[in-house]
């Protein structure tokens, strides 16, 4: 299997800007009396609402507002995917091997083709069953999206029905990843209603999850109701009303007054004025990493690198910036992949240290992620203490990417996605650090590197795959172009009334049909 570049950019190491507040939002960030006769009042009606319903709804504050309309085939298709309502054929368990869910088995026919046996006892939101031609229908319909989902960059891949219970996936190449792709939330398997001729997917009473979205307005909330006709359990909770908060002071205020029962990404700035018993740290797929440049420049010299990487104190950063909220890296992929401690041993072949005597380096990073520059500056005086020159170079990232990405740095500090929405960290690998990978910031090149990745790409997800690609991290940490610093952790706020919100790495889940109130309904 060839490392073709892939294109992996759409996944961007930063969150967009915040959109402007939502109403929600505004009203949290009111006086604090105010704040507290709102929460009063609200918890009346919910308690009325309950009364009169015999059940509970669930309130949850969203950081992110819907970026093109809650389009499945676009980054909204997570937000489906972490209300349950629109699911895929396959998802991953926790170490992201795939197992049945829309499909309930498959068989790889031959290098190129995948054959996937369909449920025949789900039913769409508006009642259409869902067949192997409506499979066949969804799935086509992402690949001729424009832009395609980020999962089938670089991929060609066709479907079509195998009679009335089974579809064929044919990729134009051999792709042992074709189950982890189909795991995406890019290709939720929707009724016919969703496509429209004008080429816009709505994914409104469209979805087969437990809960079905009827309402969507725009960038301020959504709704949805539990669907009775679920193909598996019966969710717990009678509904999910979803607020878009992107102001982390509202969120925090949020969980704080009882506002929401589940808050996304709570602010480390707003930790320290909740109760702790309503935090959740929850382990990211994401390294804060140093990039140093192995084709020019001083640290074009390994054993320069190799001075760099001594002079990190990791244990300084986190501890100074993140504040103790993240883990210190011991390589590349941390305990978001449970599996990668157990199969590390020490990396060996790295050079010996020799010392800067004052070389001149660039370092660069941006603005878009607030933790960054607070990471250059700790990064700069720990490089000075070890010798080198450092001058800094801090840009907004629009501004700063095209120059990271032609090695016009010395080092260049990164808050990367190591795990993307294969569940599987080959991909981000070939893209950082196979020859032609397509952000390739260290600009690396080496045989073994390439020889590794080849290896690890090549086989079928399971025990042989992680552990190639344990040995192709440390094929890559042996070259010192890359030396992880921490992996980053999110704050999921809960409230103690709710029992079984997901605490997903990964992003795809959060509230699922076992999401429940555990005390007695009264507020």
């Amino acid at each position: 299997m060839s490392l073709r570049p892939l294109s992996l950019r759409r996944a961007l190491p930063f969150p967009l800007a915040p959109l402007s507040l939502s109403l929600f939002a505004l009203a949290l960030l009111a006086g604090c009396q105010q704040e507290e006769s709102a929460s009063t009042e609200n918890a009346g009606e919910t308690a009325a609402e309950t009364a009169d319903a015999g059940e509970r709804r669930l309130r949850v504050a969203m950081l992110q507002p819907p970026r093109s309309g809650l389009n499945p085939l676009t980054d909204d298709a997570f937000k489906l995917s972490r209300w349950s309502t629109a699911e895929t054929l396959i998802r991953l368990d926790d170490d992201g091997s795939p197992e049945p869910f829309l499909a309930t088995e498959w068989e790889r026919l031959d290098p190129y083709r995948w054959r996937f046996a369909i449920r025949d006892d789900v039913t769409f939101h508006d009642g259409t069953p869902l067949t192997a031609k409506r499979v066949v229908a969804s799935l086509t319909a992402a690949t001729r999206a424009a832009p395609k989902p980020r999962i089938l960059d670089g991929v060609d891949m066709t479907i079509e029905a195998d009679g009335d219970g089974a579809v064929i996936v044919r990729t134009a190449e051999a792709d042992p990843l074709v189950p982890n792709r189909l795991s995406s939330p890019q290709l939720a398997i929707l009724a016919e209603r969703a496509y429209r001729d004008d080429g816009t997917v709505n994914p409104t009473e469209a979805g087969t999850g437990p809960f079905v979205l009827d309402e969507i307005n725009g960038t301020q909330s959504a709704r949805l109701d539990r669907f009775e006709g679920y193909w598996g359990e019966r969710a717990e909770l009678a509904g999910i009303d979803v607020d878009y908060v992107p102001d982390g002071t509202a969120r925090g205020a949020a969980l704080r007054t009882g506002e929401a029962d589940v808050v996304e990404a709570v602010p480390v700035s707003q930790v320290a004025l909740i109760d702790p018993e309503l935090i959740h740290e929850v382990p990211m797929p994401r390294t804060n990493t140093l990039y140093l440049n192995t084709e020019s420049g001083p640290l074009a010299d390994p054993a320069l690198r190799a001075a760099a990487r001594e002079a990190l104190d990791r244990e300084a950063i986190v501890r100074t910036v993140y504040e103790n909220r993240a883990d210190i890296a011991n390589g590349l992929l941390g305990p978001a992949l449970q599996w990668a401690d157990g199969l590390r041993t020490p990396v060996q072949g790295r050079p010996e240290a020799a010392a800067p005597e004052g070389v001149a380096i660039t370092l660069g990073t941006f603005t878009d992620r607030a933790e960054l520059p607070e990471v250059a500056v700790l990064l700069e005086q720990q490089l000075e203490a070890a010798g080198f020159d450092v001058q800094q170079e801090v840009r907004q990232y629009a501004h700063i990417e095209a120059d990271m990405l032609a090695g016009e740095f010395d080092a260049f500090i990164l808050s990367r996605a190591t795990m993307l929405d294969s569940g599987d960290p080959v991909a981000y690998m070939v893209s950082d650090f196979a020859c032609e990978g397509s952000f390739n910031i260290a600009q690396l090149c080496d045989a073994e590197v390439e020889a590794a990745l080849e290896k690890a790409a090549d086989l079928e997800p399971g025990p042989q795959r992680r552990q190639a690609i344990i040995d192709a991290e440390a094929a890559i940490l042996a070259t010192d172009a890359a030396v992880p610093m921490l992996h980053e952790r999110v704050i999921q706020g809960e409230a103690t009334r709710v029992a079984g919100a997901v605490r997903d790495p990964r992003e795809r889940e959060l509230i699922n049909e076992h999401t429940r109130f555990i005390d007695d309904g009264a507020e």
